[in-house]
């Protein structure tokens, strides 16, 4: 026996479900030329510290880059990042960190050299302090891990948004 629905909510439902369907609503990855786009994006590493190099192939993951064919864009990124101690004890040390991090990025199109969309991202996270000197190194490479691909999911979703708007450049 199949579940139905009870005779008081299909009417609304039936409206509901014409209303979504006029709304014109279309998922960021299925306008036209926005997957396509974003694998054929060239990304340079800013650095090659742990944020940079984290961000970049975080990026080539979420860019699903197109190995086997030339780039059509360029991102090119500078990255910022600053550390400020919080809580300090009677004898000066940290008992909290906050990390942040600033990404600014260019996306140039290969084939003219123009840059075509520009944008920044800023991601922050806080970690505790500890007096064992290896889980304060743990928590600072998690942390800078989590700030590399949170960067990295905003700066996908804006070139996304980007390519959405032109059509895939």
């Amino acid at each position: 026996m199949t579940p139905r629905l009870p005779s008081r909510l299909r009417p609304g439902a039936l409206v509901a479900l014409v209303a979504l369907g006029g709304c014109g609503f279309t998922p960021l990855y299925d306008a036209p030329g926005v997957t396509g786009g974003l694998s054929h994006i060239e990304v340079v590493a800013p650095r090659q510290d742990r944020v940079g190099y984290v961000l970049s192939e975080d990026l080539n993951d979420d860019f699903a880059h197109a190995t086997g064919s030339a780039p059509r864009y360029r991102l090119d990124m500078r990255v910022g990042e600053t550390r400020v101690a919080h809580g300090l004890t009677a004898n000066a040390t940290a008992q909290r960190y906050e990390e942040d991090v600033r990404v600014d990025y260019t996306l140039t199109d290969i084939a003219t050299g123009k840059v075509v969309h520009t944008g920044w991202v800023v991601s922050n996270l806080s970690y505790d302090s500890t007096n064992q000197p290896y889980a304060g190194i743990a928590a600072r490479t998690d942390t800078q891990n989590r700030l590399a691909s949170d960067a990295a999911q905003k700066i996908q979703l804006q070139v996304a948004a980007w390519m959405a708007a032109h059509g895939g450049g």
